[in-house]
C-alpha cells in the first residue's frame, strides 16, 4: 500500500507584488527584493517600531557623545555630530546649571547647544555627582 502526499499551493501569488509564483510549492515571494520589501512594510506597521526607533537613536546618540567626549568637557561643532546621525531631540534627562543653561543628557553624556562667533557648537560634558 502506497500513500501519496501532495502539497497544495494555497497562495500562488507573491505576497508583496502579486506576481504569479513559479518553482517550489511553498514559495511566498518571487525574489529577495519582494521578500525584503514585504518584511519592511510589515515591520513599519509593528506597534513596537516607535520604541525601537527611539531606543536605537538613544544608543547612537550615546555612542557619538562618548566617542567625542574623552576629556569630560569638550566643545565641538554641531555639524560634526549631526553628520554622524546624532539627533538632539532624543535624550534621557536634563540638568540646569546655576546660570540657567539646560544640558540635555543621553544617559551619562550631556550636551549644551552654544553659538560661538556665529558657529553652532555643542559643549559636551559627562555627568558628575554634584548634578544630582
Amino acid at each position: 500500500m502506497s500513500i501519496k502526499l501532495s502539497i497544495i499551493r494555497i497562495h500562488t501569488k507573491c505576497f508583496h507584488c502579486g506576481k504569479e509564483l513559479e518553482g517550489r510549492t511553498d514559495k511566498k515571494f518571487c525574489d529577495s527584493h519582494c521578500k525584503s520589501a514585504y518584511q519592511y512594510k510589515k515591520e513599519k506597521q509593528n506597534p513596537h517600531r516607535f520604541y525601537n526607533k527611539v531606543d536605537n537613536q538613544l544608543k547612537l546618540n550615546r555612542k557619538i557623545l562618548k566617542e567625542y567626549n574623552k576629556g569630560g568637557k569638550v566643545t565641538i561643532r554641531t555639524k560634526v555630530l549631526l553628520d554622524l546621525g546624532f539627533d538632539p531631540n532624543f535624550f534621557t534627562h536634563y540638568w540646569k546649571n546655576r546660570k540657567g543653561e539646560v544640558y540635555l543628557f543621553v544617559y551619562e553624556y550631556g550636551f549644551l547647544k552654544k553659538d560661538e562667533n556665529g558657529k553652532d557648537k555643542y559643549v559636551l560634558v559627562t555627568w558628575q555627582d554634584y548634578m544630582d
